[in-house]
């Protein structure tokens, strides 16, 4: 009883004080006075641009939006320019190409140099190597419109939006073949740094045979067989994806070592044989009950001794919060599936789907994956 009563009032201590601080924060005489007095300053400026960037973030992603659809990367990997050269190079009148470029700059895109000639920045040069990112953000056109008002998507009033257009899944339909590939080639794109960091974190070479779940058009088991050179290759995913897949492990030689099922993870059991099943990027794009439902046939699928290996980016990870909460929590409720986990979520399902032994793998940057295993128990599911 002593410990529960130095519990509650540990508790409403910690109440009031956070109550006392919002006061002082949100008063705007202590505002003032917190830019003046020199041992708040360096605090007070911190976060009035915080709280500036929260508001300017979405000028900030059009910028760096207006530089990928212009090329501007590309055209300034060749060396520094001048204004008037990349004004004529993109199609802008000179004022506007100077403005662009000096906006770039301040978000470290571009660089001006002391001659007045623009190069690239440090995180424009950043994106020259990792097309995957120009793709999202060309992507983002479709996000950027679905969240032009985000109080009538959270209360559900915007009806089909352009996310939930884009992945046919997401609405529980089958693609076409022509509504396969364009996001097929979208997932595609950002896979290789993806799959570095779980090879990194895992290697798969152990096992003899890996069936990916949701595999796409097999970026991910070519990535692999580049590591794994003997191990035996399985994909499962909707047909038209799997059509997808068939067509460019056989442009990539690997005919003979990957098998190709389509089908889907919902409904249909998934292909025997495999001592190691993987699922990268599938399960934050669905609900609960689906998610259950994929872990569930992978169980089935998997023999005792096997592994499963979920590899995606997961809720409140440290250093990248806002990743997980704001931006896989808006992206998904656009796209009208899933939501973002944190590893004891997941670890939760997991063992609901009848999986034991979870480790959290540890993966060298965890803002792109995180990497978790687990075996299944000795009982049914």
């Amino acid at each position: 009883m002593a410990v529960s009563g130095t519990m509650a009032a540990g508790g409403l201590w910690q109440l009031s004080w956070t109550a006392w601080r919002d006061r002082l924060l949100s008063s705007a005489r202590f505002q003032r006075f917190a830019v003046v007095f020199p041992l708040t300053r360096p605090i007070a400026r911190r976060r009035a641009r915080a709280l500036f960037d929260v508001v300017a973030g979405f000028v900030y992603s059009q910028v760096l939006f207006a530089c990928v659809r212009l090329h501007l990367f590309d055209v300034l990997a060749a060396g520094p320019q001048t204004v008037d050269v990349l004004a004529a190079r993109l199609d802008l009148p000179p004022g506007n190409a100077l403005r662009l470029l000096e906006a770039a700059a301040s978000l470290r895109l571009t660089q001006r140099h002391r001659d007045g000639r623009f190069g690239l920045g440090d995180l424009g040069a950043a994106m020259v190597g990792n097309p995957g990112i120009a793709a999202m953000v060309e992507h983002h056109a479709m996000l950027y419109a679905d969240l032009r008002d985000p109080v009538a998507l959270l209360r559900g009033e915007s009806g089909q939006t352009a996310l939930g257009a884009y992945w046919p899944y997401a609405r529980a339909e089958s693609p076409t073949d022509a509504g396969a590939g364009p996001y097929t080639d979208l997932m595609a794109a950002s896979q290789a740094l993806v799959a570095d960091e779980v090879l990194d974190a895992y290697r798969l070479g152990r096992h003899r045979c890996v069936l990916d779940i949701g595999g796409g058009d097999g970026s991910f088991l070519r990535a692999v067989a580049r590591r794994a050179p003997r191990l035996r290759l399985k994909l499962f995913d909707l047909p038209p994806v799997a059509a997808i897949a068939l067509a460019r492990f056989a442009a990539a030689g690997l005919q003979s070592q990957a098998d190709v099922t389509g089908g889907s993870f919902l409904t249909e059991d998934l292909p025997q044989g495999a001592d190691v099943a993987t699922l990268v990027r599938v399960l934050h794009d669905h609900d609960d009950d689906s998610v259950l439902a994929i872990l569930r046939a992978a169980r089935r699928a998997l023999p005792p001794d096997g592994v499963l290996l979920v590899a995606e980016p997961m809720a409140e990870t440290s250093g990248a919060e806002p990743m997980g909460a704001a931006y896989f929590g808006f992206y998904l409720l656009a796209m009208g599936s899933g939501r973002p986990r944190t590893p004891a979520a997941l670890e939760s399902l997991l063992r609901q789907a009848g999986f034991t032994k979870i480790r959290l793998l540890p993966t060298r940057r965890p803002l792109l994956a995180r990497v978790m295993t687990a075996s299944p128990s000795d009982g049914g599911v």
